[in-house]
């Protein structure tokens, strides 16, 4: 796919024309760039890989064309960066990789054209050029151009499937991810897991940007490796089994932050409540930062039952009454349980009027033998931390 088709004779010399195209666009959007710095570099970018594309694909040039037009361009622009051969080899990908969103690969919405629709020819390169929305209605324009350079090529790079892109894309220019970040979430196929959780966020939620990050915020099972499965299920009493695994997540509350996601505090286990003389104690009380609420878990080591439902219900009419500060969200219940129906959760879980999800959780030694296998030695990586 990246190869580039090697003519039978080449000189440097006949990059001249693709030397002058690329440096003419570069000074070109100067002035635009000032004004809307990422939406005209992706465009820009966009341009450029197009007119690459077009040339290497085709045969026109041979290989080392890339290294050749990028010296001959620092040369011409002293002190250029961004414009290595690795770099126009990424925005010849960049181009590939939506080429679809080309006006010459027909269709209907012109979302880019800022008054200089001229036809891009084998010597000129329009910076701003017609971007089509091919046949998806979905595609997210403009968090697309909100989008880094940087956090797109890891997104083509990594990700084929076209949804999920989407999802990163969009997840990306909303929360504003930093590369590494975004990085970790495709390395966690954390689109896999995006909308999975049955919850009521989307009902309960009021403001629809914080209920969509409270959706994306928590996945429909989590792996908890450092709970040990023989501990549990020995006892008589289920409320005993509950403890320990509690017990467990509270020894390891770091790892257990890590595993359930960014910004969240921990508060504490067993938090007291208490209103009109009757006391609670939810299992784990945290805040999270980038929800700016607190997050209440409660831990069953069975399968799900309604009655979970009822007392999360508790727990958050109590925390937003008693302990929500002034200018906090209300709080959210996250019951986390050994097995769920999904279907049957979704359905009981419409009508409560609190956000609610319900999540399951399984360790280490319930996996699969070639995915326990797979996973490192936790004495060894002790070792290495």
């Amino acid at each position: 796919m990246d190869k580039e088709i090697k003519p039978q004779h080449q000189s440097s010399t006949d990059y001249r024309v693709a030397v002058e195209a690329i440096k003419t666009a570069i000074l070109q959007s100067q002035y635009e760039a000032a004004k809307n710095v990422n939406r005209v570099q992706l465009t820009v970018y966009f341009s450029i890989g197009k007119y690459l594309s077009h040339h290497t694909r085709k045969g026109v040039w041979g290989q080392g064309a890339l290294e050749s037009i990028s010296q001959q361009l620092r040369r011409e622009l002293p002190g250029l960066r961004g414009f290595s051969a690795t770099s126009l080899k990424k925005m010849r990908l960049f181009y590939d990789n939506w080429a679809f969103l080309d006006a010459k690969s027909s269709v209907t919405t012109d979302d880019l054209n800022q008054g200089n629709s001229s036809v891009i020819t084998d010597d000129t390169i329009n910076i701003y050029p017609t971007i089509l929305l091919h046949e998806t209605k979905d595609f997210p324009i403009e968090d697309f151009f909100k989008v880094p350079f940087t956090h797109h090529v890891e997104i083509f790079s990594r990700v084929k499937d076209i949804s999920a892109r989407y999802y990163y894309i969009r997840r990306t220019a909303e929360e504003q991810l930093p590369t590494e970040r975004l990085v970790k979430l495709i390395k966690e196929n954390a689109h896999e897991h995006f909308d999975l959780m049955p919850n009521n966020f989307q009902q309960t939620i009021s403001k629809s940007l914080m209920a969509r990050k409270a959706v994306m915020m928590f996945k429909d099972e989590y792996l908890l490796d450092f709970i040990n499965v023989e501990e549990i299920g020995e006892r008589d009493s289920i409320d005993i089994d509950e403890r320990v695994v509690e017990q467990k997540i509270v020894q390891n509350i770091k790892q257990f932050i890590m595993t359930f996601g960014n910004d969240f505090a921990f508060i504490g286990n067993q938090y007291h409540l208490e209103v009109y003389g009757v006391e609670h104690f939810p299992d784990l009380l945290f805040f999270n930062r980038e929800l700016n609420a607190m997050v209440v878990i409660e831990l069953k080591t069975g399968e799900f039952k309604t009655s979970y439902l009822g007392q999360l219900m508790a727990y958050l009419s109590i925390l937003d009454a008693k302990v929500k500060k002034a200018h906090e969200n209300p709080s959210i219940g996250i019951v986390l349980c050994k097995s769920a129906n999904r279907e049957y959760v979704e359905f009981v879980i419409r009508d409560y009027n609190k956000p609610m999800g319900v999540a399951t959780y399984t360790t280490s030694q319930e996996m699969p033998e070639e995915y326990r296998k797979a996973l490192p030695d936790v004495d060894e990586l002790k070792k290495l931390l």
